[in-house]
């Protein structure tokens, strides 16, 4: 099973690389970034699997690259409260 056939997988999965990059200094800029290119490559290069895939790539492909950012975003804080 991929880490992306379950939103909850995804999300314990990228809570996961966050604390490894943190631990190991990547800046909150860094993070941002690299969040970022997740998100633009999963947007157009991965078909979604549920529900929650396909509104966060629809919002990517209607979004300006600062909104892209600003998803990007809130997704590494999303991971980072829910734990």
């Amino acid at each position: 099973m991929s880490v992306l056939d379950n939103f909850d997988t995804w999300k314990e999965f990228l809570h996961d690389r966050l604390n490894q990059g943190q631990q190991q200094g990547l800046s909150q800029e860094v993070v941002s970034d690299v969040a970022f290119q997740i998100g633009g490559y999963l947007a157009d290069g991965v078909k979604a699997k549920n529900e929650q895939e396909q509104i966060l790539a629809d919002l990517w492909h209607v979004a300006s690259e600062e909104e892209q950012h600003a998803i990007a975003n809130m997704m590494v804080k999303l991971v980072q409260n829910e734990k």
